[in-house]
């Protein structure tokens, strides 16, 4: 049963949960996610960016959109990844003014070795748990929310 939250809050109170926990548990990730790409020279932004950048070519503003960043923070970070070779910008068609921002077989290869510093670390950290059956549901629990992320962002594209 949910409890009512104070005015302002803004959460709703779950029994046996503690306020901000699932938010400082998602803080606590990302913290380890970024200790882990110290491995492969990259900092977060740069890694979505990468991650976005291997499902396909994308342009400045769909990147933005996707990472639910501003433009000019898109430009800054993939001006960071062209200069050393990981992201190529292309005039896209026609319309000289447009760039599409497109993976290199060197950004490839960064990425696999920063997602499996990752995957490792992450393994490593759920491995601590006493009983293996939790361990792997922590990390079934980051594949589901990689799926409600992706479904969030389909819905949230389709209602624009």
């Amino acid at each position: 049963m949910a409890v009512e939250p104070e005015a302002g809050a803004g959460a709703v109170l779950v029994p046996g949960r503690a306020p901000g926990s699932l938010g400082r548990a998602a803080a606590w990730l990302s913290k380890q996610v970024e200790l882990a790409l110290v491995e492969a020279e990259l900092s977060l932004p740069q890694y979505r960016i990468l991650g976005v950048l291997a499902e396909g070519a994308s342009m400045p503003s769909a990147l933005a959109e996707r990472l639910a960043v501003r433009r000019p923070t898109i430009t800054a970070v993939v001006e960071g990844l062209e200069s050393r070779g990981l992201v190529e910008r292309t005039p896209d068609g026609g319309d000289r003014r447009s760039i599409t921002h497109t993976l290199t077989p060197r950004g490839e290869r960064l990425l696999a070795k920063a997602n499996a510093a990752v995957d490792a670390r992450l393994t490593d950290i759920a491995g601590h748990l006493e009983d293996p059956a939790l361990s792997e549901r922590a990390l079934e629990g980051l594949e589901l929310w990689r799926s409600a992320m992706r479904a969030y962002g389909r819905a949230k594209a389709a209602n624009s």
